[in-house]
């Protein structure tokens, strides 16, 4: 059953990894995953939370932080030295089909830690402003959707590494801005009013 899933999981690597391979992709995938490009989003959310929440907003900010280092410590330093599963750029059995965008990097693959991040992120903030935006659900999904799958585009990550991250992200967001919550039940990011 374990060859069977890693058989699948190579499979739908090709197929997005040279399958869909076209020059606007080539473009535009090393973007997606490039924390950089993501610079005026969070710069958007720092100003935004302040600028309307005030000392509440600040308080938003360090949960957010708090959330992105729980994430990346438990699915960096914790599962990924567990499980020692090698990039598919760097599998000497299978980097040979891989067509690489960007450099592979030395670290493990399972999970990917820029799809835990981002889902942790998108959820926790789904989580807080769900019942005041409903937009914010499926842009937020989108965002961390497009970083993931830029991640197996790329050649950096077989799509169970980026699924298993968005899982363990999104529990993390979960639990973060349920917790957040549960300390600040304010009106204000919790019923829309």
């Amino acid at each position: 059953m374990l060859d069977q899933l890693t058989q699948l999981d190579q499979n739908l690597f090709i197929a997005i990894n040279n399958g869909l391979s076209n020059p606007f992709f080539d473009w535009l995938m090393p973007l997606l995953r490039n924390r950089y490009f993501w610079s005026p989003l969070y710069l958007f959310l720092v100003v935004f939370l302040l600028q309307n929440y005030k000392r509440q907003g600040f308080i938003i900010l360090v949960f957010f932080l708090l959330t992105f280092a729980i994430t990346d410590y438990f699915s960096a330093s914790i599962i990924k030295p567990a499980v020692e599963r090698l990039r598919p750029c760097n599998d000497p059995a299978f980097k040979a089909g891989v067509k690489s965008l960007i450099s592979c990097g030395s670290g493990f693959s399972f999970p990917s830690s820029h799809a835990s991040n981002h889902f942790a992120l998108g959820m926790f903030l789904i989580t807080i402003f769900y019942t005041r935006w409903k937009w914010i659900l499926p842009l937020a999904l989108l965002w961390a959707i497009s970083i993931s799958f830029a991640q197996v585009y790329v050649g950096v990550h077989y799509p169970i590494d980026v699924t298993a991250g968005g899982i363990l992200g999104c529990m993390i967001g979960y639990v973060t801005g349920t917790v957040f919550l549960s300390i600040y039940p304010n009106k204000k990011w919790n019923t829309g009013y």
